[in-house]
Formats: structure tokens, sequence, C-alpha cells
């Protein structure tokens, strides 16, 4: 028997889960964590449909917390097998895990102080002890090499050039005529992108689970530097500060290197830049370390002996250095998380920022249906925060050429060198983007495609119609 379920991800873009089961083996590929509309944040406390315990093994695809930021309340659960992730996303978790848990454990603090909260008293997901527990269930598999998750499967990783140690997985069972592959794409990144390597083609498989983020978009055919610098010079002549919502490890790097090649070309003044993100500034230290694994695109302004630099940066160490921020003015830039203003310091920032119309709310890449950064995306005249309503006044800019994820045409690319899959299950995306492209791949390829519903299960054997 081999069945596929999907417990995330499913007609939404969060919570990242999928479970393969063969032969009485049950692997959990990514363990993300539902963000953004309430009715998705509550599928994180209701109990995981099978129990923590009969799961043999999670294989990670990377290290973002709509990926992994589950396994804490899955191993407090009572999850106890291996953890499997590149090297570069085990150190990126360790960094992302405990982070969640403190934000977790600080907001239910503050719910209680300030009585906001419905539920008395207000509890984290987890905490902190519970996401050390996770970290210690890691085990590093480097790309390319085949491991085996729990008997009778194996796997291997291909880099997808999505963010410092992101993969696809590839998974198969059986021998000969009975021999089975299924590939997960996890977030396929974009070509010619600053820092990383283009994504690999995937391998031929007989079932993929594709991630349709932009499945129905594109991104702007525009340079990311000529765009940020337009960004950055009408923030100068606005005369405020120009707050930039970034991921802690990713895009936080990448605004760094872009903006200090503008200033090193002459193309911005040398303005301050603020980096409030504790994380982020450690998230720097491994990207460092990992220097082999990113690289700078021949489409921007290649230095070769560039290294990530705090020279122009000043970085905040602690909640004092942070709320002295407020008092910063224009010109100036303030990058801090979370990228989609669900939590974090970018809060407070925000609460101070808003309200001035002199000031440049910057978003960049997705922002999923009910965050804060999608209000704010779609023209909201308030955004509700700590228990109250701030006016929006500040200008609020997109540079979506920052998204770390493949747009349609580079999905479609992607997908080209692929030959005809049994079954494409199209996830990781709303739904009219995910069904846009499922009916592309039917219509142009005649390949049978599926958009799973949320704990839907396909038979992997017969591959007959689903079953719910």
């Amino acid at each position: 028997m081999a069945r596929l379920t999907f417990h995330g991800a499913a007609q939404t873009v969060t919570g990242s889960k999928y479970l393969v089961e063969v032969d009485g083996a049950r692997v959990l590929v990514d363990c993300g964590l539902f963000q953004g509309l309430k009715e998705l944040r509550l599928r994180n406390w209701a109990p995981f449909p099978v129990s923590p315990q009969s799961i043999d093994a999670v294989v990670l695809t990377h290290a973002h917390i709509d990926h992994i930021g589950y396994l804490p309340r899955l191993v407090r659960d009572g999850f106890r097998g291996p953890v499997f992730a590149t090297p570069a996303t085990e150190s990126l978790a360790e960094l992302l895990l405990l982070d969640s848990a403190h934000n977790q454990e600080e907001e239910a603090a503050y719910a209680n102080r300030k009585g906001y909260s419905k539920h008395k008293p207000a509890l984290p997901l987890y905490d902190t002890g519970d996401a050390k527990r996770a970290l210690r269930r890691f085990r590093s598999v480097h790309r390319d090499e085949w491991f085996h998750p729990a008997a009778p499967l194996r796997a291997r990783y291909h880099d997808t050039g999505h963010l410092l140690g992101s993969c696809m997985v590839e998974i198969e069972w059986g021998q000969g005529d009975s021999q089975r592959r299924i590939v997960f794409s996890g977030d396929v990144g974009r070509y010619g992108a600053p820092l990383y390597h283009d994504p690999q083609p995937p391998p031929a498989c007989d079932y993929l689970v594709c991630e349709s983020t932009y499945g129905n978009r594109e991104h702007p055919d525009v340079d990311i530097l000529d765009q940020l610098c337009d960004v950055v010079q009408k923030s100068i002549r606005r005369g405020g500060v120009m707050l930039m919502a970034s991921f802690a490890v990713g895009r936080a790097q990448q605004l760094i290197y872009l903006l200090q090649v503008l200033m090193d070309d002459g193309r911005i003044p040398n303005i301050p830049i603020v980096l409030d993100s504790p994380m982020a500034a450690s998230g720097m230290e491994i990207y460092r370390y990992y220097a082999s694994e990113h690289d700078l695109s021949e489409g921007l302004t290649v230095r070769p002996d560039f290294q990530f630099s705090f020279d122009r940066v000043r970085i905040t160490r602690n909640v004092a250095e942070s709320k002295a921020v407020n008092k910063m003015m224009g010109p100036g830039v303030i990058i801090s998380s979370s990228g989609m203003m669900t939590g974090g310091r970018i809060l407070h920032h925000l609460r101070q920022r808003l309200p001035d119309e002199r000031n440049t709310i910057v978003l960049g890449g997705f922002m999923a249906a009910g965050t804060r950064g999608r209000a704010l995306q779609e023209g909201a005249p308030t955004i509700r925060m700590f228990g109250s309503d701030v006016p929006v006044r500040a200008a609020v800019v997109e540079v979506s050429s920052l998204s770390a994820h493949a747009g349609h045409s580079e999905l479609l690319r992607w997908l080209a060198p692929l030959p005809p899959p049994r079954r494409v299950f199209l996830t990781h995306g709303e739904l009219s983007s995910s069904m846009a492209l499922a009916e592309e791949l039917h219509r142009t390829r005649g390949w049978d495609t599926l958009v799973p519903e949320h704990r839907q299960f396909v038979d992997l054997d017969a591959d007959p119609e689903p079953e719910r």
C-alpha cells in the first residue's frame, strides 16, 4: 500500500505537510505552520490527524516557518523520529524555531498582561523547550546523496535556489516494474536571482507535488536594482524612514547586499541602515559559513570578493536598542521581520511609522491572505495590532521583484524538461493560482493534474480517482 495525504498547503500557501505511507512506513515531508487567516491558524491547534508517535521520520525541504514551524508541536505531542535536512537548513532551523517559540511565548505573555486574548490564560502553541527538543532530532544530509528515512523508502535532495539549503526531495520505493518515485518541489526559486543558484530541473518521476504560489502571475520584467533604487530615492525625497518587511533569513541578507551594491555604485547616498532582527544578523553569519552554497547573480554588479558586511549596517542587539530605533529620523532604512508582518519586532515599527505620511513601508514577495502584509498590499486604511487599529498614512510600496518564488513562466521553465508524470498535484498556492496552473498543464501538456483539498488522500499504487 502506498498513499499520500495532504495535511497542509492544500489550496493555501502555508502549513506544508505531506504524509507518505508505504508498506507501513510513515514519512512526513515538511512540517510547516499555518499562517494568515484565523481559520488556517486554528488548524495549528487541532490534534494532528495521525498519531505523531506513528510517524517514522520527517524530511524537510527548507527552513522557512511555513515548512518547519510545526515541528516543536509535533515533538511535544509525541514524535520521536529523525528529522532530515541539509546542513544549511539545519543551521537556519535552529535560529527560526527558537525564535518562533520565543515569539509565541512573548505574544502569549503580552496578551495575558493586556487582557485582549479570548483565552484565559493565553498559551503558546509550543515553548523554547519544545523547540530545543525538536532540534535534537535533526540529521544532516547533503544534496545528491541517497538516504533512508524509513524502510522501504529512500530519498535524495536537489537544489531549488529558493533559500540557503533549500531543496526538492525525491522519494522512491519498490524494484523493477513496481518501482515508484514521487518528487516534492518544496519552494522553487527564481532564475538569475541574487545569492542563489538556479533551481535544478526535477528528476523524472511518477508523481510530482509542485508548488504554485505564482501559478497564475508573473513577476514584473524589471531590474531588481533599478526598482529598489527608485523606491529608495523616492523615500529620501519624502523625508521619512523606509521600513522594509523582511524574512529574517533569505530576504534580509538579499536586501543588505542590494543596498550595498547601490551605495557602492553611487546610485543612492550612504544613508543609515538598521537591521532590527538579531536572528537576521545571526543568519548573516550562517550565510558566510555556507558561502559555497550561494552565489552572486551575473545579472547584478558582480563583486567576486564580496563578503556580507556590517560596515554600513547598525544591528540592534537588545530590546532597548530596538526601541531606540523609534527615534530614528529620515532618511534611513529599517529592515525588520517578520516578512508578512504576522509577528516580530516589525509590529512595533509599524505602529510607530504607519501614521506618518513621510514614511514608506516596503513589501517584498508573496503576502498570504489574512496577514497584515496582505492587508497593506490591498490598501487597508487601518491595521489591527496589539488590540488597536493603527491608521495607514505612510506610503506602501510593493517590490515584487524581491520574491524568492518562481513566477508563472519560471515554473513552466522548471517543469519543461520533465517527462510526463502519472499525476501532478498542485499545492502551496491559493486556490485560483493552483487551479490556473493545473488547468494549463492539463491543456498544454496533457498532464493529469489535481488540486487537492485539505486532508485529501490519494492511492499511489493504482492511482484511482482521489478519495477523501
